[in-house]
């Protein structure tokens, strides 16, 4: 039998460009193909997002991942339809639940006003000073490309619920997570959090530094945790 597809979904502010670049190689690599749909415009992201994976499991069941946000949908996304998802795929999730002042909800908040504030380019600017030239790179393309509804998008994200550490608990598939240990915006306090609610997940750690120089680093990660799982 072939594997299923696998449909990964990007982070707030980012795009498919980014999750295709972590997670397309190591899954061809394996025979997988990956799905990466472009992030929605504005507030409609995670809507929008969500409908792509009933989407791509309309013809049977689907991996399920991203990054982030994309990870924390993907798991939603499971919960509510765990006979059409053949595993997860998660890299860096951010909080449990409601997001409160997660980290990376704080920042997506942060970043929202920046952009209202002072227009995409000086947010760009301020967003980006002191940053890794590839994460600055990353995010001059993912932003601009989202355009005038970049604002809209980051709030929404920002506000998203996770699911709970009890939803997690009844979702009986092989789970792979993926964290940075040096990544205070996903902590990965989190994703072990993550993966002792889950009855049949592991989490394999890297660091932000290898993705810096390796993007597939965490798409790597994260199929080897999927496996070990017992993708």
């Amino acid at each position: 039998m072939p594997e299923p597809a696998a449909v990964l979904l990007p982070g707030t502010g980012s795009d498919e460009v980014f999750v295709r670049s972590v997670f397309a190689g190591p899954l061809a690599a394996f025979g997988i193909r990956t799905l990466a749909p472009p992030p929605p415009r504005g507030a409609a992201v995670t809507v929008g997002l969500l409908t792509s994976l009933d989407q791509a499991a309309a013809d049977g069941p689907v991996l399920a991942g991203g990054i982030s946000l994309g990870a924390h949908l993907a798991a939603e996304w499971a919960v509510r339809n765990p006979g059409n998802c053949a595993g997860l795929l998660l890299a860096m999730p951010a909080w449990c639940g409601r997001p409160g002042d997660a980290p990376a909800s704080l920042a997506a908040r942060a970043s929202a006003d920046l952009v209202d504030a002072h227009g995409l380019d000086e947010a760009l600017r301020l967003a980006t000073a002191g940053v890794a030239p590839w994460l600055g790179a990353e995010l001059t393309r993912a932003w601009r490309r989202h355009g005038d509804g970049l604002a809209a998008s980051l709030r929404v994200a920002a506000a998203h619920p996770a699911p709970t550490l009890e939803a997690l608990a009844e979702l009986d598939i092989p789970v792979g997570i993926a964290a940075c240990t040096d990544d205070p915006v996903h902590p990965v306090a989190v994703a072990r959090a993550w993966a002792k609610a889950l009855p049949r997940a592991v989490v394999r750690e890297t660091t932000l530094t290898a993705l810096g120089a390796d993007r597939e680093s965490l798409g790597r990660a994260a199929l080897l945790a999927w496996l070990q799982a017992g993708g």
